[in-house]
């Protein structure tokens, strides 16, 4: 059933059937009237571009997640996740677009076109070209993560260095002298990637003020990488008894190592980290950690959605700090 069939059947032309549903010019009581019970009769319902029409809204979020080319995380993917399902109880739709080289022309799509009432941003940079596009376009947006100069944005991000810093702390109480980072990739650094940098100032801080020595590493957020990263790291530091990571990926690869090497978690190394709660639980023994939660996505569509409604409101921000769950991945530092 279309607009050109209720037209018919109501005796009116197919524009005046079309101004009744979007209201973009007054229909007569009597004609609308006519209109509604031919709709009632046949069980016509208005498609979604009408009542964007009608509302002045599209009722779509876009989502600018990492390019295609890159595998997402888990802790990216329940970003994902919990952004469509909060976006669905608010009957809104979401358009997954992804930024980064080739893929700006998609990005800029969302944001010229006008094809969404607002942007959630992923992955932010300490200094990001896309925030400071969204600002000039005036297109209502919340970053899931933070630049290093926040002020007037919406944004939803984990405290990495406060995290960080309390692993440091568990182990150094638990006799650890000797500690190492397990970061994001060389990449995602050098590009000023929020959650790397802050967890390198974060671990960093921690280990100076308890008198420890630490080491920074990057891996790439891939099993492989993670085997190689801890072949080396036993292989060139020996003296490290436990392990901090934010690399959730690279766990499974840690884990093998580990596993090849004769080395018992956490007889002969303790692990703790920031990640989501599926990887600390399917490491073996689980994993001591900050669970990264997963409703950082229902948060986001929550700010966005209060930003779209009230533009002029003042900006607002959830720095998250979930406690340590100690699980069996850490223990005393064993003897040298």
């Amino acid at each position: 059933m279309n607009i050109g069939e209720i037209a018919r059947r109501a005796g009116v032309s197919r524009s005046t059937v079309s101004y009744a549903l979007t209201g973009k010019r007054a229909v007569s009581e009597v004609t609308r009237q006519r209109i509604q019970a031919v709709i009632d009769e046949l069980g016509y319902r208005p498609n979604t571009a009408a009542r964007a029409l009608r509302e002045g809204r599209t009722r779509t979020l876009g989502l600018v997640i990492p390019p295609a080319s890159l595998r997402l995380t888990d802790m990216q993917l329940g970003f994902v996740a919990s952004v469509v399902e909060a976006a669905a109880r608010l009957d809104l739709d979401v358009l997954l677009s992804p930024s980064g080289g080739e893929h700006d022309r998609s990005f800029e799509r969302i944001v010229g076109g006008r094809r969404v009432d607002g942007v959630i941003l992923m992955e932010i940079r300490l200094e990001d070209d896309r925030v400071t596009r969204l600002q000039q376009a005036g297109l209502p947006f919340v970053t899931i993560g933070h630049t290093a100069h926040p002020d007037g944005t919406c944004w939803v991000d984990l405290d990495y260095a406060t995290l960080v810093a309390r692993c440091v702390h568990h182990l150094a109480d638990l006799g650890h002298r000797h500690l190492a980072l397990v970061n994001r990739s060389a990449e995602l650094v050098a590009a000023g990637y929020g959650p790397a940098q802050r967890a390198s100032t974060g671990f960093t801080e921690a280990v100076g003020r308890r008198g420890l020595t630490g080491i920074d590493l990057c891996c790439a957020d891939d099993a492989p990488s993670g085997e190689t990263c801890a072949e080396q790291l036993r292989a060139e530091h020996p003296e490290v008894t436990a392990v901090v990571t934010i690399n959730e990926a690279a766990l499974p690869g840690i884990q093998r190592a580990l596993e090849r090497a004769n080395l018992v978690v956490p007889r002969d190394l303790s692990i703790a980290g920031v990640v989501a709660r599926h990887w600390a639980e399917d490491f073996r023994p689980p994993l001591t950690a900050a669970d990264v939660p997963t409703e950082m996505g229902v948060h986001a569509v929550d700010l966005l959605s209060e930003r779209i409604a009230t533009p002029d409101a003042p900006a607002r921000h959830l720095l998250l700090t979930p406690p340590i769950s100690l699980r069996d991945s850490t223990g005393p530092a064993p003897a040298r």
